[in-house]
């Protein structure tokens, strides 16, 4: 079973107090019911109920503390944040949300040298407290360079911060927003945080209409004294994007909870529907859709599993999770996006329907994309590594499934997040050479011609300002990526073959897609619409392979879960 089911989890793999707070919150939640669910989520009832979980069964404690600052289980262990990732937004994005911004605002925190910040983050985050991170800004976006935020000293240790902060999730809640900001003497950057119950801490407005409070506040004169610095300069300039380097890994989970339970939700309406005599799921068209769906889900899956290899046995010497890490935060949800809109063409107005998690689901994948640095600029950084991918392999020893119960300690100690230009991968072409199955074929022939491209007709100095040409060059290189990882993966979890070369059929399709916008583009020349052209290529058609995927693995699904009314 690839796909998370909570009728059949049981967290095996986990030790036994890991199982305890995966059962015990997916117990949560069928109690509450999903009409309850709904409920709170049509009113935008905040989430004390899923707090007071966190707080009693101390979740967050055990899950996001690094051991020396806690007590047994205590451990900052990506192995199985993803399983409690895709639990909690397989029932809502919402409550993921609370849990995601706390990763974001203890990341400063544990980066820091500040002994007594991390002592009070441990203490809070015992009793049942959350975080916040206090990055971005109404006017500035993403633009961190030119922070608003400022932190003037007053001499004696003493300092006062003024500026305002914008989407800023937990933001009416947090004891400690890690918040970014320049000393307005030295124009350094400064990392510092603060309190929302801080009477200079002016908590203006939720920017968005949810159940979460996503905040807008300002610091008026807020005091600040030393003990509430966390970092200075480069260290904080390197906690800001160290931080985000770690925290955007999340939101592929969040895309794969979520399609997950509206899959479910969706096979079952529609193999139970009948229109004109026929069961809804024997039309080819939605067969092929819903096929389509599950093999790109099990694909992000796979995808965003393996990543989690590479970033826990990051180093120094071998920081490729700088690539899969974004990859997942671009390509895996932007994935989701393509599940949802497939699911929502079968079941159509279904997807409308206020008793469905589906409305939720419809809704709420569309965020993913869009957080934590927009496509486009994960696209721009996944592109940095392009050459070196494809014509500096390195060798690495072969990374095994990290599934053991430690701290990833060097998440916190990542070093300057500079050298991307200098990051190694290990050779493509061996991961791929280990498999034949016909549209794994198709794509590998598709690769080498890309790589020519690159090669003999590479981008011109106008094609390289041009950033949609860029962009979508990006995307092409990201779906190489995206199958090297999927098939590691699929080797080690020993996926059905037929199902790997379904997943391919997509691929194969979707780098074809990619490579005729490149033909249109105003700007390519003759030989590089040669190159396009040539990728342009059919997966190769089996019936009797897909016959076997849609009724093994696809249909199969129909009723495999209700959520408890």
């Amino acid at each position: 079973m690839v796909l998370f089911n909570p009728r059949i989890y049981n967290g095996e793999h986990l030790d036994k107090q890991t199982r305890d707070v995966m059962l015990k919150t997916i117990s949560f939640f069928e109690n509450k019911g999903k009409q309850k669910l709904k409920e709170d989520d049509r009113n935008r009832v905040w989430y004390e109920d899923f707090l007071e979980h966190i707080k009693d069964n101390e979740i967050f404690y055990q899950l996001l503390t690094p051991p020396e600052y806690g007590e047994e289980n205590c451990r900052w262990d990506t192995w199985r944040n993803c399983h409690f990732n895709e639990i909690i937004s397989f029932y809502g994005l919402h409550y993921w949300y609370t849990w995601q911004v706390s990763i974001l605002g203890l990341g400063p925190i544990w980066m820091s040298n500040n002994e007594k910040a991390k002592e009070k983050a441990a203490s809070l985050l015992k009793d049942g407290h959350v975080f916040a991170f206090g990055l971005s800004e109404r006017h500035r976006g993403a633009d961190i360079y030119s922070t608003d935020t400022t932190l003037t000293p007053k001499g004696d240790g003493k300092y006062v911060a003024n500026g305002e902060k914008y989407y800023i999730g937990n933001g009416n809640i947090a004891e400690m927003v890690s918040t970014f900001g320049k000393m307005a003497d030295t124009d350094d950057y400064v990392f510092f945080v603060a309190n929302y119950k801080n009477q200079n801490y002016e908590l203006k407005d939720n920017v968005v209409n949810a159940q979460s409070y996503v905040a807008d506040f300002a610091l008026r004169d807020y005091p600040v004294t030393d003990d509430d610095i966390l970092s200075l300069g480069q260290e904080a300039w390197d906690s800001a994007l160290n931080t985000v380097n770690v925290g955007k890994y999340n939101l592929g989970w969040a895309s794969i909870g979520i399609c997950t339970h509206a899959f479910y939700e969706a096979i079952t309406h529609a193999a139970n529907r009948k229109l004109y005599g026929m069961h809804v799921t024997d039309f080819p068209h939605v067969n092929q859709m819903l096929t389509d769906a599950f093999c790109r889900l099990v694909a992000m899956k796979l995808f965003a599993l393996r990543a989690s290899d590479y970033q826990r046995t990051a180093s120094p010497e071998d920081r490729r999770y700088l690539l899969y890490n974004p990859t997942v935060k671009m390509k895996v949800t932007t994935q989701g996006e393509e599940v949802i809109n497939l699911l929502w063409d079968v079941i159509a107005a279904k997807g409308f329907e206020k008793d469905t998690y589906f409305e939720m689901a419809a809704r709420d994948i569309r965020a993913l994309p869009k957080l934590e640095g927009t496509v486009h600029v994960n696209l721009a950084l996944i592109s940095k590594f392009l050459f070196n991918y494809f014509f500096n392999p390195a060798e690495y020893p072969e990374i095994s499934p990290q599934t053991e119960q430690k701290h990833d300690h060097f998440l916190f100690n990542q070093g300057p997040a500079k050298g991307l230009g200098k990051v190694t991968f290990h050779d493509y072409k061996t991961v791929f050479g280990k498999w034949e199955q016909p549209n794994i074929e198709v794509f590998k022939d598709q690769i080498a011609l890309f790589k020519e491209f690159l090669a003999t007709a590479p981008p011109h100095e106008e094609q390289q300002k041009d950033t949609d040409f860029v962009m979508q060059l990006g995307e092409l290189f990201t779906l190489v990526v995206y199958g090297q990882l999927i098939l590691e993966n699929a080797a080690i979890y020993k996926i059905d073959s037929d199902l790997v070369d379904q997943i391919f059929d997509f691929m194969v399709r979707d780098f074809s897609s990619f490579a005729l916008k490149l033909y249109g583009k105003a700007s390519a020349t003759p030989a590089q619409m040669d190159f396009f052209l040539k990728m342009l290529k059919k997966p190769v058609v089996d019936n009797d392979r897909y016959s076997r995927v849609w009724n093994r693995h696809v249909l199969s699904l129909n009723g495999a879960y209700e959520m408890n009314p």
